[in-house]
C-alpha cells in the first residue's frame, strides 16, 4: 500500500471540492509548484485513488424531476448470472447508480425520470423485462438534504 501525507489529502479534499482547477491552482492551496502539484495528482491516479473527475449535474434542472430507489430481487437465482443483469441494468440510461447489495433486495438502483409516468415507462418497458428481474420495491425521493460530500 502507497504511503499518502498531508499535502496528498490536502490535493484529494481540494479536487473533491472542484476537480476542474488547474495544478497551478491547486498548488497554491497546497504550497507546492505546478510541476510538483501535477506530479502528485497523476500519482494520485496512477494509483487508482483518484478514479476520475466527474461533472455533477442538477437532475432537475435538465428534466428529470424524479429520482427513485428500487430494491430489486432477482427471480431466478443461479439461472441467470449477475454479470449479465448487472450489464443489461447498466445499459439503461436513466439507472444513474447500481449497486449489489445484501439483505432484501439483490441490488439497488438510483433512476431518474422525468415525471412518474416516465418513471412507470422506464420500469414497465425496461427494468421489469430485464433477464432474472423479480420483486421491486420503489421508492421515491421527496428530499435530498445532503448531497455526496468529501471522504
Amino acid at each position: 500500500m502507497t504511503e499518502y501525507d498531508d499535502i496528498d489529502f490536502a490535493l484529494l479534499r481540494a479536487l473533491q471540492v472542484d476537480a476542474t482547477q488547474s495544478a497551478g491552482a491547486l498548488g497554491r492551496i497546497v504550497g507546492l509548484s505546478q510541476p510538483a502539484t501535477w506530479r502528485r495528482v497523476k500519482r494520485l491516479q496512477s494509483a487508482g485513488v483518484v478514479k476520475k473527475r466527474r461533472l455533477h449535474l442538477d437532475a432537475e434542472a435538465v428534466g428529470f424531476g424524479v429520482t427513485v430507489f428500487l430494491g430489486v430481487k432477482l427471480a431466478t437465482k443461479g439461472r441467470v448470472s449477475l454479470e449479465d443483469f448487472e450489464r443489461a441494468v447498466s445499459a439503461i440510461p436513466e439507472v444513474q447508480r447500481v449497486e449489489h447489495v445484501l439483505g432484501l433486495y439483490d441490488y439497488r438502483l438510483r433512476v431518474v425520470a422525468r415525471d412518474l409516468p416516465d418513471f412507470e415507462r422506464v420500469l414497465r418497458r425496461r427494468i421489469m423485462t430485464l433477464p432474472g428481474a423479480g420483486e421491486v420495491e420503489a421508492n421515491v425521493l421527496l428530499s435530498e438534504e445532503r448531497l455526496p460530500g468529501p471522504l
